[in-house]
């Protein structure tokens, strides 16, 4: 599957390869506050255990995977997008709702790259698999930026809960888009 390029965006699909790019994107604190409180990602981390769990989800004919994001005017990686099915590392993967994410360099925040770049994405998929019942998005209760993207690409609030990772458990929040 490709992504076609949206107005100001273009899209791949990433790879072991980009290590690099995912750890360069990791090192703003700026970024990782609502992620892990602020902390860096190492180059350990992203080839030890990020790098695994990206080769564990990608799947490239179903658009599964982090998919690079890039400026079309002079192909700068300013972030990625997420799809792959909710609950994937939970043990109860559900392949018609599928989980978007995004993380994006802070120089590229409040020029609204990140819901061009999630609406695109999620288009694109749900062409791709009319079987989808729902696109899904989480994020920490206090990430602002975050929820004013699942909104502006059509999700709704569901719940909060608390959501439990190797960093400790956080207040997050779920919204979802009904496909159906």
């Amino acid at each position: 599957m490709n992504i076609q390029n949206s107005a100001r965006l273009g899209f791949r699909l990433m790879t072991e390869n980009d290590a690099q790019l995912l750890y360069e994107l990791d090192q703003d604190p700026a970024v990782m506050a609502h992620i892990n409180g602020g902390i860096a990602n190492s180059m350990t981390d992203i080839q030890e255990i990020y790098i695994p769990r990206l080769i564990s989800f990608t799947h490239k004919e179903k658009g599964w995977g982090l998919w690079h994001t890039s400026l079309l005017s002079n192909n700068e990686f300013i972030g990625w997008i997420l799809v792959r099915p909710m609950g994937f590392f939970e043990g109860n993967k559900n392949t018609l709702d599928l989980e978007l994410g995004w993380r994006f360099k802070q120089s590229s925040w409040g020029k609204g790259y990140a819901t061009e770049a999630a609406q695109q994405v999620a288009n694109t998929i749900c062409k791709v698999h009319p079987e989808l019942q729902a696109l899904s998005a989480t994020a920490l209760v206090e990430n602002h930026g975050s929820l004013k993207v699942m909104k502006n690409i059509g999700m709704k609030y569901i719940k909060n809960y608390i959501y439990n990772d190797p960093c400790g458990d956080h207040d997050a929040v779920l919204y979802r888009k009904s496909l159906k």
